[in-house]
């Protein structure tokens, strides 16, 4: 059973423990990696997610700076204080914390953040080189998932992945990233036909749709590899993810499970992206 499932915090761990040690040797040569967060309004978990970053950010031995702004900020004033943290040489990776409050246009103010500093990934520019295989920053839940597969042993080249969910967050890049390591890719949406005959055929699931348990035993091939994005409250209160983990455990050779799969790896992912940021503006500098 160990073997079956897929620890996302053990992993994340790994990868933290390598940043901190990367962050030690690039402070050595007197480069200090500095995330900048930026917190507009009051959604509690919108506040649990920045302050678990800013934790994490502090424990790795970076700068981290945390700009909270009022629900009623304009999408001006938000814009200036983007531009601000572009401009400031000890920032090298800028998030604003989405969702943003309705008087706030979110893809303008992403489309505000430098490239360079675009550490969530979701900038235009960095969208644009995932889909060219160029070098650029790539979105962390995702870039996580790789992580845990290629960790976990998964072989990707000549397999086929199923992707359910089409965000510009999760499953568009997710698709590319698995096209990359040669894997034949199907992306599945809330239009798709019949789901579970196509699912089925996957020997990687990706399920990322937002919806609890929508993934059952009849979407799932013998021994496929099941990956888990959801985190959906339920009414019991309990964190859910998008496959119903009981109906599907016997039947997948590997699965992640909610909590403790995918989210962790995400926060770990933001920080070596933080990290490659700072090693390449120390290298355009020094």
């Amino acid at each position: 059973m160990d073997g079956k499932i897929i620890d996302g915090k053990e992993i994340s761990r790994q990868i933290k423990e390598e940043v901190k040690q990367e962050v030690e040797q690039l402070k050595a040569e007197g480069c200090t990696p500095g995330l900048a967060v930026i917190l507009v309004g009051n959604d509690p978990a919108s506040a649990s997610y920045v302050g678990s970053k800013e934790r994490t950010v502090q424990a790795l031995g970076m700068h981290s700076e945390v700009i909270r702004m009022d629900e009623a900020t304009s999408e001006a004033k938000l814009l200036g204080e983007i531009r601000r943290l572009n401009d400031d040489p000890a920032i090298h990776g800028i998030l604003v914390q989405l969702p943003l409050p309705d008087q706030i246009d979110e893809q303008r103010i992403i489309s505000e953040i430098a490239p360079e500093k675009d550490v969530d990934g979701f900038h235009p520019v960095n969208a644009g080189k995932l889909m060219a295989g160029l070098p650029g920053f790539v979105p962390c839940t995702p870039l996580g998932i790789m992580v845990m597969l290629e960790r976990s042993g998964v072989v990707l080249e000549g397999k086929h992945a199923v992707v359910v969910g089409r965000s510009n967050i999760v499953g568009k890049p997710m698709s590319m990233l698995l096209l990359q390591k040669n894997a034949t890719v199907t992306v599945c949406h809330s239009r798709t036909a019949d789901l579970p005959s196509i699912t089925k055929q996957a020997d990687i699931l990706v399920a990322a749709v937002g919806r609890e348990g929508m993934i059952g035993g009849e979407h799932v091939k013998e021994g496929a590899v099941v990956i888990d994005v959801g985190i959906n409250r339920g009414t019991d209160g309990k964190l859910h993810g998008d496959v119903d983990f009981d109906a599907v455990l016997p039947i997948a050779s590997k699965i992640t499970p909610v909590p403790g799969g995918v989210g962790p790896m995400t926060i770990a992912m933001l920080m070596a992206n933080t990290l490659e940021s700072a090693r390449n503006a120390c290298r355009q500098n020094g």
